[in-house]
């Protein structure tokens, strides 16, 4: 059984929940999920320029753990914008 995610402080909320190629229906498309702590891990360490302890700090994680949100987050955005898949916000919780 896996282990319960501790919860993560969260401020920052996407624009959009869905990123997409234009002129392709959502309905052909794959769809890729960004949960909502990879996108405030993205938030604060690419566009607001933190540190990735700073950052692990004001979400209430390992800095370990930051990193690793950080790194499966930016594969998904690449693999949304290279391979021309939606890239989705959800809820993690």
């Amino acid at each position: 059984m896996a282990r319960p995610k501790i919860p993560r402080n969260i401020c920052g909320q996407p624009a959009n929940i869905c990123f997409k190629p234009n002129g392709i229906p959502m309905t052909q498309l794959e769809q890729v999920p960004l949960a909502e702590d990879e996108m405030e891990a993205l938030r604060l360490v690419d566009l607001l320029g933190m540190q990735q302890q700073e950052a692990a700090k004001s979400m209430a994680v390992s800095r370990q753990t930051l990193a690793n949100l950080v790194k499966a987050a930016r594969f998904k955005v690449v693999d949304s914008l290279i391979n021309g898949k939606a890239l989705m916000t959800k809820n993690i919780n």
